[in-house]
Protein backbone atom coordinates (compact mmCIF):
# COMPACT_ATOMS: atom_id res chain seq x y z
CA UNK A 1 0.00 0.00 0.00
CA UNK A 2 3.14 2.53 0.99
CA UNK A 3 4.26 1.60 -2.38
CA UNK A 4 1.05 2.38 -4.51
CA UNK A 5 1.07 5.91 -2.59
CA UNK A 6 5.05 6.71 -2.95
CA UNK A 7 4.03 5.95 -6.39
CA UNK A 8 1.16 8.15 -6.67
CA UNK A 9 2.97 10.74 -5.22
CA UNK A 10 5.68 10.80 -7.20
CA UNK A 11 3.37 10.68 -10.39
CA UNK A 12 1.57 13.77 -8.70
CA UNK A 13 4.74 15.69 -8.12
CA UNK A 14 5.84 15.17 -11.98
CA UNK A 15 2.45 16.22 -13.23
CA UNK A 16 2.92 19.16 -11.18
CA UNK A 17 6.55 20.05 -12.61
CA UNK A 18 5.57 19.50 -16.18
CA UNK A 19 2.43 21.91 -15.75
CA UNK A 20 4.12 24.93 -14.15
CA UNK A 21 6.95 24.70 -17.06
CA UNK A 22 5.53 26.66 -19.73
CA UNK A 23 7.73 29.48 -20.19
CA UNK A 24 11.00 26.78 -19.74
CA UNK A 25 9.96 24.58 -22.35
CA UNK A 26 9.03 27.97 -24.50
CA UNK A 27 12.64 29.30 -23.77
CA UNK A 28 14.11 25.86 -24.70
CA UNK A 29 12.38 25.23 -27.66
CA UNK A 30 12.49 28.68 -29.42
CA UNK A 31 8.78 28.13 -29.83
CA UNK A 32 5.33 28.60 -28.67
CA UNK A 33 2.12 26.84 -30.27
CA UNK A 34 -0.68 28.79 -30.18
CA UNK A 35 -4.47 27.06 -30.91
CA UNK A 36 -6.06 29.10 -33.56
CA UNK A 37 -9.76 28.42 -34.92
CA UNK A 38 -10.91 27.87 -38.40
CA UNK A 39 -14.07 30.16 -38.08
CA UNK A 40 -14.67 31.58 -34.97
CA UNK A 41 -15.33 35.34 -34.70
CA UNK A 42 -12.18 36.21 -32.49
CA UNK A 43 -10.25 33.63 -34.62
CA UNK A 44 -10.47 32.13 -38.33
CA UNK A 45 -8.07 31.39 -41.57
CA UNK A 46 -7.67 33.33 -44.60
CA UNK A 47 -6.34 30.46 -46.15
CA UNK A 48 -2.53 29.34 -46.85
CA UNK A 49 -2.05 28.44 -42.93
CA UNK A 50 -2.51 32.59 -42.01
CA UNK A 51 -4.54 33.08 -39.35
CA UNK A 52 -6.19 36.21 -38.27
CA UNK A 53 -8.67 38.34 -35.83
CA UNK A 54 -9.28 40.09 -32.39
CA UNK A 55 -7.77 37.45 -30.08
CA UNK A 56 -4.67 36.24 -32.66
CA UNK A 57 -3.61 40.01 -32.71
CA UNK A 58 -4.34 39.70 -28.58
CA UNK A 59 -1.79 36.56 -28.22
CA UNK A 60 0.94 37.85 -30.87
CA UNK A 61 1.11 41.03 -28.86
CA UNK A 62 1.89 38.65 -25.59
CA UNK A 63 4.29 36.61 -27.56
CA UNK A 64 6.00 39.94 -28.13
CA UNK A 65 6.13 40.59 -24.48
CA UNK A 66 7.53 36.73 -23.70
CA UNK A 67 10.01 37.70 -26.03
CA UNK A 68 11.33 40.66 -24.10
CA UNK A 69 10.55 38.84 -20.66
CA UNK A 70 12.47 35.63 -21.79
CA UNK A 71 15.27 37.23 -23.83
CA UNK A 72 15.17 34.89 -26.60
CA UNK A 73 13.55 34.57 -30.29
CA UNK A 74 10.00 32.67 -29.83
CA UNK A 75 8.81 31.69 -33.00
CA UNK A 76 4.60 31.37 -32.89
CA UNK A 77 3.56 27.52 -34.13
CA UNK A 78 -0.16 27.62 -35.48
CA UNK A 79 -2.26 24.23 -33.86
CA UNK A 80 -5.87 24.41 -35.43
CA UNK A 81 -8.33 23.55 -32.66
CA UNK A 82 -11.84 22.79 -32.72
CA UNK A 83 -14.49 23.11 -30.59
CA UNK A 84 -14.59 19.23 -29.46
CA UNK A 85 -10.45 19.63 -28.79
CA UNK A 86 -9.47 22.39 -27.81
CA UNK A 87 -9.76 21.45 -24.18
CA UNK A 88 -7.70 18.31 -24.23
CA UNK A 89 -5.34 20.08 -26.29
CA UNK A 90 -4.46 22.46 -24.17
CA UNK A 91 -4.85 20.37 -21.04
CA UNK A 92 -2.04 17.79 -22.84
CA UNK A 93 0.69 20.34 -23.49
CA UNK A 94 0.06 20.74 -27.24
CA UNK A 95 -1.34 23.93 -27.43
CA UNK A 96 0.30 26.93 -25.42
CA UNK A 97 -2.00 29.63 -25.88
CA UNK A 98 -5.50 29.06 -27.33
CA UNK A 99 -6.35 31.89 -29.10
CA UNK A 100 -10.34 30.68 -30.17
CA UNK A 101 -13.27 31.90 -28.91
CA UNK A 102 -14.09 30.14 -25.61
CA UNK A 103 -16.30 30.52 -22.59
CA UNK A 104 -14.47 30.71 -19.07
CA UNK A 105 -16.81 28.53 -16.98
CA UNK A 106 -16.29 27.33 -13.77
CA UNK A 107 -16.56 23.29 -15.60
CA UNK A 108 -13.68 24.63 -17.79
CA UNK A 109 -11.57 25.92 -14.65
CA UNK A 110 -10.96 22.45 -13.28
CA UNK A 111 -9.19 21.47 -15.87
CA UNK A 112 -7.50 24.96 -17.73
CA UNK A 113 -6.65 28.29 -16.45
CA UNK A 114 -7.79 31.57 -18.29
CA UNK A 115 -6.15 34.88 -18.82
CA UNK A 116 -7.82 38.32 -17.85
CA UNK A 117 -11.32 37.93 -19.44
CA UNK A 118 -10.93 39.92 -22.86
CA UNK A 119 -14.26 39.92 -25.05
CA UNK A 120 -17.56 39.66 -23.44
CA UNK A 121 -19.92 37.95 -25.65
CA UNK A 122 -23.82 37.25 -25.81
CA UNK A 123 -25.31 33.77 -26.96
CA UNK A 124 -27.60 34.83 -29.35
CA UNK A 125 -29.85 32.93 -32.21
CA UNK A 126 -29.32 33.83 -36.27
CA UNK A 127 -31.94 32.88 -38.82
CA UNK A 128 -32.69 33.63 -42.25
CA UNK A 129 -33.95 37.49 -43.04
CA UNK A 130 -37.15 35.62 -44.85
CA UNK A 131 -37.89 33.42 -42.07
CA UNK A 132 -40.31 35.00 -39.98
CA UNK A 133 -38.32 33.67 -37.04
CA UNK A 134 -37.89 36.72 -33.99
CA UNK A 135 -38.01 34.70 -30.57
CA UNK A 136 -37.53 31.73 -28.97
CA UNK A 137 -41.18 30.60 -28.63
CA UNK A 138 -41.16 30.46 -32.58
CA UNK A 139 -38.63 27.75 -32.62
CA UNK A 140 -41.23 24.50 -32.05
CA UNK A 141 -40.45 22.37 -34.42
CA UNK A 142 -38.17 23.57 -35.78
CA UNK A 143 -34.48 22.31 -36.37
CA UNK A 144 -31.21 24.46 -34.57
CA UNK A 145 -27.68 23.91 -35.44
CA UNK A 146 -24.71 24.79 -32.87
CA UNK A 147 -21.27 23.35 -33.37
CA UNK A 148 -20.18 20.21 -31.63
CA UNK A 149 -18.40 20.68 -28.32
CA UNK A 150 -20.71 24.25 -27.69
CA UNK A 151 -22.65 24.80 -24.74
CA UNK A 152 -24.97 27.03 -26.90
CA UNK A 153 -27.86 24.42 -27.19
CA UNK A 154 -28.17 24.08 -23.33
CA UNK A 155 -28.34 27.49 -22.86
CA UNK A 156 -30.46 28.02 -25.16
CA UNK A 157 -32.85 24.95 -23.53
CA UNK A 158 -32.19 26.18 -19.81
CA UNK A 159 -34.02 29.71 -20.92
CA UNK A 160 -36.74 30.63 -19.17
CA UNK A 161 -38.22 31.62 -22.67
CA UNK A 162 -37.53 28.37 -24.21
CA UNK A 163 -40.07 26.19 -21.65
CA UNK A 164 -42.39 24.20 -23.93
CA UNK A 165 -40.18 24.85 -27.07
CA UNK A 166 -39.48 21.58 -28.57
CA UNK A 167 -37.14 21.77 -31.25
CA UNK A 168 -34.15 19.37 -33.36
CA UNK A 169 -30.22 19.79 -33.04
CA UNK A 170 -28.18 19.64 -35.60
CA UNK A 171 -24.35 19.61 -35.17
CA UNK A 172 -21.98 21.37 -37.55
CA UNK A 173 -18.26 20.32 -36.76
CA UNK A 174 -17.12 24.11 -36.59
CA UNK A 175 -18.74 27.40 -36.86
CA UNK A 176 -18.66 27.38 -40.70
CA UNK A 177 -20.46 23.58 -41.39
CA UNK A 178 -22.90 25.02 -38.81
CA UNK A 179 -23.45 27.86 -40.64
CA UNK A 180 -23.89 25.77 -44.00
CA UNK A 181 -26.56 24.24 -41.87
CA UNK A 182 -28.54 27.46 -42.15
CA UNK A 183 -27.24 28.45 -45.24
CA UNK A 184 -28.86 25.84 -46.77
CA UNK A 185 -31.93 25.44 -45.37
CA UNK A 186 -31.00 21.97 -43.19
CA UNK A 187 -31.38 23.76 -40.13
CA UNK A 188 -33.84 26.93 -39.39
CA UNK A 189 -31.66 28.91 -37.06
CA UNK A 190 -28.02 28.75 -35.72
CA UNK A 191 -27.06 29.49 -31.93
CA UNK A 192 -23.81 30.91 -30.82
CA UNK A 193 -21.84 33.68 -30.04
CA UNK A 194 -23.29 36.83 -31.26
CA UNK A 195 -19.25 37.77 -32.54
CA UNK A 196 -19.33 33.98 -34.35
CA UNK A 197 -22.94 34.31 -35.60
CA UNK A 198 -22.26 38.18 -37.15
CA UNK A 199 -18.75 36.95 -38.39
CA UNK A 200 -19.69 34.59 -40.55
CA UNK A 201 -23.14 36.58 -41.86
CA UNK A 202 -20.75 39.54 -42.60
CA UNK A 203 -18.58 37.31 -44.80
CA UNK A 204 -21.26 35.42 -46.77
CA UNK A 205 -22.17 35.85 -49.93
CA UNK A 206 -25.34 37.73 -49.21
CA UNK A 207 -25.13 39.63 -45.53
CA UNK A 208 -28.66 40.53 -46.14
CA UNK A 209 -30.24 37.22 -46.07
CA UNK A 210 -29.45 36.57 -43.01
CA UNK A 211 -30.42 38.82 -39.26
CA UNK A 212 -29.71 37.75 -35.83
CA UNK A 213 -32.74 37.88 -33.17
CA UNK A 214 -34.61 37.07 -30.33
CA UNK A 215 -33.15 37.27 -26.68
CA UNK A 216 -29.60 37.37 -24.99
CA UNK A 217 -29.36 33.62 -24.09
CA UNK A 218 -26.31 34.40 -22.20
CA UNK A 219 -23.67 36.69 -20.97
CA UNK A 220 -20.47 34.89 -21.17
CA UNK A 221 -16.48 35.99 -20.30
CA UNK A 222 -14.73 35.09 -23.44
CA UNK A 223 -10.67 34.66 -22.62
CA UNK A 224 -7.47 32.94 -23.82
CA UNK A 225 -7.27 29.49 -22.18
CA UNK A 226 -3.67 27.40 -20.70
CA UNK A 227 -2.85 24.87 -18.92
CA UNK A 228 -3.98 25.18 -15.16
CA UNK A 229 -1.42 24.85 -12.61
CA UNK A 230 1.31 27.33 -14.18
CA UNK A 231 0.88 30.49 -12.11
CA UNK A 232 4.39 32.16 -13.69
CA UNK A 233 2.93 31.65 -17.47
CA UNK A 234 -0.56 32.68 -16.40
CA UNK A 235 0.97 35.90 -14.80
CA UNK A 236 3.09 36.72 -17.94
CA UNK A 237 0.22 36.18 -19.98
CA UNK A 238 -2.38 38.37 -17.95
CA UNK A 239 0.00 41.29 -17.36
CA UNK A 240 1.22 41.46 -21.44
CA UNK A 241 -3.43 41.37 -21.56
CA UNK A 242 -3.07 43.82 -18.24
CA UNK A 243 -0.77 46.59 -20.38
CA UNK A 244 -2.68 46.19 -23.47
CA UNK A 245 -5.78 47.36 -21.62
CA UNK A 246 -3.97 50.47 -19.45
CA UNK A 247 -2.38 51.77 -23.03
CA UNK A 248 -5.76 51.36 -24.99
CA UNK A 249 -4.15 48.98 -27.33
CA UNK A 250 -6.79 46.20 -26.40
CA UNK A 251 -9.22 49.22 -28.04
CA UNK A 252 -7.42 49.38 -31.01
CA UNK A 253 -7.87 46.15 -31.98
CA UNK A 254 -11.39 45.65 -30.94
CA UNK A 255 -12.24 48.44 -33.50
CA UNK A 256 -9.83 46.88 -36.55
CA UNK A 257 -11.85 43.37 -36.05
CA UNK A 258 -15.05 44.50 -35.51
CA UNK A 259 -15.98 48.20 -36.38
CA UNK A 260 -13.58 48.10 -39.47
CA UNK A 261 -13.32 46.35 -42.65
CA UNK A 262 -12.03 42.77 -42.55
CA UNK A 263 -10.42 40.43 -44.77
CA UNK A 264 -10.92 38.37 -46.63
CA UNK A 265 -13.87 39.99 -47.45
CA UNK A 266 -13.48 43.96 -46.53
CA UNK A 267 -17.03 43.19 -44.94
CA UNK A 268 -17.71 45.23 -41.57
CA UNK A 269 -18.99 43.25 -38.71
CA UNK A 270 -20.53 46.07 -36.92
CA UNK A 271 -20.42 44.71 -33.56
CA UNK A 272 -19.75 48.29 -31.23
CA UNK A 273 -17.79 47.57 -27.36
CA UNK A 274 -20.57 46.82 -25.31
CA UNK A 275 -20.56 47.87 -21.60
CA UNK A 276 -19.79 44.71 -20.42
CA UNK A 277 -16.83 44.32 -22.52
CA UNK A 278 -15.65 47.94 -21.30
CA UNK A 279 -16.23 46.60 -17.66
CA UNK A 280 -14.65 43.74 -17.89
CA UNK A 281 -11.22 45.84 -18.97
CA UNK A 282 -11.68 48.33 -16.41
CA UNK A 283 -11.85 45.94 -13.69
CA UNK A 284 -9.49 42.56 -14.96
CA UNK A 285 -10.36 39.44 -13.88
CA UNK A 286 -10.50 35.62 -14.75
CA UNK A 287 -14.49 35.14 -13.22
CA UNK A 288 -16.25 32.69 -15.05
CA UNK A 289 -19.37 33.31 -16.49
CA UNK A 290 -21.69 31.88 -13.44
CA UNK A 291 -20.62 35.04 -11.89
CA UNK A 292 -21.97 36.84 -14.87
CA UNK A 293 -25.04 34.99 -14.08
CA UNK A 294 -25.07 35.91 -10.83
CA UNK A 295 -25.31 39.39 -11.33
CA UNK A 296 -28.72 39.61 -13.37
Amino acid sequence: MKKVLLVAALFAAATAVHAQDTLKKIKDSGVITMGVRESSGLSYTIGDGKYVGYHIDVCEHVVADLRKQLGSKIEVKYQPVTSANRIPLTVNGTVDLECGSTTNNAARQKDVAFAVTTYVEEVRIAVKANSGITAINQLNGKTVATTTGTTSVQTLRKHERATGVDFKEVFGKDHADSFLLLDSGRADAFVMDGSILAKNIATSKNPADFKIVGEVLSVEPIAIMMRKDDPAFKTAVDNSIKAMMKSGELAKLYDKWFMQPIPPTNTKIGLPLSAATKDAWANPNDKPMEDYAAKK
